[in-house]
């Protein structure tokens, strides 16, 4: 045979090779929580109530309503999780920021949660409303996110949550200056962090490292953000900090008008994602859903996470579809 120009075969047998991820099966099914934003409209409401019935049955560890820029749905997120509580078995969250309320005011709404019921605030320093540009703290409220936490711990002993930006957040002086800040949240009481989406694997074991030369020792539980458009994906990331690889760009081409098609690559790559994580030890992962039940059911399915029942697994009979740019218009940047 030629050695010059090796065929198929001597292709094959001389390549380099690549181990596997571990089977489905190999691992156990991961911890789950789930990301909800309080609906703006009645299409939107029985949109987010589907996709909670939708994925309630897979029983997460915790599901958390966002809180819009400003506190602009600080009554629909307390009604949502009120609801939540009232009506279902999940674990609510509910996201609680210091942007344009003071201290007596964001210690309120606290203390009605507690008496709610409510046990696990994400503690966030929140987004400047529309059209501020500069982030100004509340001259009687809380300064940031840390400060935030510390007054919560001296409310009630609160299960605690804070963002985590594998990039760093985008007005953060650097990369280290951030990771020291989320080390004040954590001195301050946080008992996990939740990190902004990524895509690549690397970025967030990488900031894994980073996390442990600081000492910080709680959960860091990654962000998952299943892609239903990379339009809005790039959108979200250009004011998050986020980046979106060029391979996501090849994998995403010439689907914006089939979604079908496009709900069924990003089911793989968020699947895979989580499984190359599962194989570097980690076994806990946040979801943001943007309130669409089903690409995430079937994302879960693919990890192992099974129903209660096999009749819970039955779609929910309101899970009527939005548009996308209305949903899209309803939900915050995740944390």
């Amino acid at each position: 045979m030629d050695q010059s120009f090796p065929g198929t075969l001597q292709r094959w047998l001389t390549a380099p090779r690549v181990g596997a991820l571990p089977a489905p099966a190999a691992m156990p099914a991961p911890q789950l929580s789930f990301e909800f934003f309080p609906p703006k409209t009645e299409a939107l409401e029985a949109q987010l109530w589907a996709c909670v019935r939708r994925l309630a049955p897979l029983r997460p560890r915790f599901v958390s309503v966002t809180y819009g820029a400003g506190g602009s749905t600080q009554a629909r997120t307390h009604a949502t999780v009120s609801r939540i509580l009232r009506e279902t078995t999940l674990t609510p969250a509910a996201h609680l920021t210091c942007v344009d309320a003071s201290r007596a005011e964001v210690d309120r709404v606290a203390r009605e949660y507690w008496d709610a019921g409510v046990r696990h605030i994400v503690a966030l320093r929140g987004d400047q409303p529309p059209g501020v540009e500069r982030y100004e703290p509340h001259p009687d409220g809380y300064a940031y996110a840390a400060d935030l936490v510390e007054g919560l711990r001296r409310i009630a002993p609160f299960e605690i949550s804070v963002a985590a930006y594998p990039e760093a957040h985008p007005t953060a002086l650097s990369a280290d200056h951030d990771l020291d800040n989320l080390k004040r949240k954590i001195d301050a009481g946080a008992t996990r962090a939740i990190t902004q989406y990524f895509f690549d694997t690397d970025v967030y074991l990488r900031f894994l490292d980073r996390c442990g030369a600081a000492g910080i020792t709680v959960p860091i539980v990654p962000g998952i953000f299943p892609v239903n458009s990379i339009v809005q994906v790039k959108k979200f990331s250009a004011m998050c900090g986020a980046s979106v690889p060029g391979w996501m760009d090849h994998l995403f081409d010439g689907l914006e008008n089939d979604p079908e098609t496009r709900r069924m690559v990003s089911a793989v790559v968020a699947a895979e994602q989580v499984r190359l994580l599962q194989a570097n030890g980690v076994d806990e992962f946040h979801f943001y859903t943007l309130n669409r039940p089903d690409l995430v059911y079937a994302i879960a399915h693919i990890l192992g996470a099974r129903p209660a029942s096999a009749e819970a697994s039955a779609p929910a009979s309101a899970n009527g579809v939005v548009e996308e740019r209305a949903a899209a218009g309803a939900a915050s940047t995740p944390p």
